[in-house]
């Protein structure tokens, strides 16, 4: 059972999944949208937000935290120069998730998760 559990297994072992998670966050960060499917999309979501807010602090510690997480020096500046102080003003829903019609393979639900 899955009573109180506050997240998504998505049919992965755990280090599969947060680096899966983690590659996806990147790519979000790099190109400002990714199409996946509902679950990842809010799962994704949930560590975008996290990451964002540490962006806003733009201390040391900070900075350090976002890149154990994401491991690329390119994709943690980015988030620190350019994400960061975009959304020095507002307090949390950096990024939304639009639903997206079925995909014609399997019919997954799919998803975007862009920033606000």
């Amino acid at each position: 059972m899955r009573h109180r559990k506050g997240f998504r297994k998505l049919n992965r072992e755990p280090a599969h999944r947060k680096l899966m998670i983690a590659g996806q966050v990147k790519t979000l960060i790099t190109h400002g949208k990714i199409d996946t499917t509902v679950a990842r999309a809010k799962e994704t979501q949930k560590l975008a937000e996290r990451l964002v807010s540490r962006a806003k602090a733009g201390d040391l510690h900070s900075r350090r935290q976002a890149f154990k997480i994401l491991q690329d020096k390119k994709v943690v500046t980015k988030l620190f120069k350019e994400i960061g102080p975009k959304y020095q003003g507002r307090e949390g829903g950096y990024t939304r998730v639009l639903k997206l019609p079925p995909r014609l393979g399997d019919g997954a639900e799919q998803a975007r998760l862009s920033f606000v």
